[in-house]
């Protein structure tokens, strides 16, 4: 075998080592994505769940008020209608994005300030703020509030994590051919997402 054969072999070689490296990170970093965006929306359903505990919550909280508060006819409405707009906005974790976040935060907030209203009424109402069961509601849906919290930042860590890697060089590349496009982020409202102030 003459040299130049030789030295064709060994840069072939190199070009075959470099290609086989390269796609090997390339499978690597597209797997790392999967795992990442599953992440991201497996922490999405968690949010939901939450959400969806406040939601089961509120039935109680309105009937108890009724009890007492015959005259918060509007207020009971507010809180009623309210709820059936939040639950009615879903979204696909497979079609998270920006836009479909913000409804579902609008009709989320909207139900917050009801809810808000709501708990104001018991101000008015001597023996409903001293009733077991709006206590323990009051309770309930304060630790829910809390956990919504919580599992919002955890869901907004879980995305900040998936969308810096996907947009870091090289694995934006990656990123590009397999389609992963970045996650939306819960973000504060002025005063729609505050969490309802719950007295006792």
């Amino acid at each position: 075998m003459n040299k130049g054969c030789m030295i064709s072999l060994i840069i072939g070689g190199i070009f075959l080592f470099i290609a086989i490296a390269f796609v090997g990170w390339g499978v690597s970093a597209y797997n790392k994505m999967v795992t990442m965006d599953e992440s991201v929306k497996a922490q999405w359903g968690n949010v939901q769940n939450q959400y969806q505990r406040r939601s089961d919550l509120i039935p109680n909280l309105v009937n108890t008020v009724k009890g007492y508060a015959t005259h918060e006819k509007t207020t009971l409405e507010q809180v009623t209608e309210a709820r059936a707009k939040a639950t009615q906005v879903t979204i696909d974790p497979q079609k998270l994005d920006a836009q479909s976040l913000q409804r579902f935060q609008a009709a989320q907030g909207e139900l917050s300030q009801a809810l808000g209203r709501l708990l104001m009424v018991q101000e008015r109402y001597p023996d409903l703020k001293a009733n077991q069961n709006f206590i323990e509601l009051q309770a309930q849906l304060e630790g829910t509030e809390n956990r919504i919290s919580t599992e919002r930042t955890r869901f907004n860590d879980e995305a900040k994590t998936y969308n810096s890697y996907i947009r870091t060089f090289p694995q934006s590349l990656v990123a590009g051919i397999g389609g992963f496009s970045q996650m939306p982020y819960f973000e504060a409202e002025q005063s729609a997402q505050k969490a309802p102030k719950v007295e006792f």
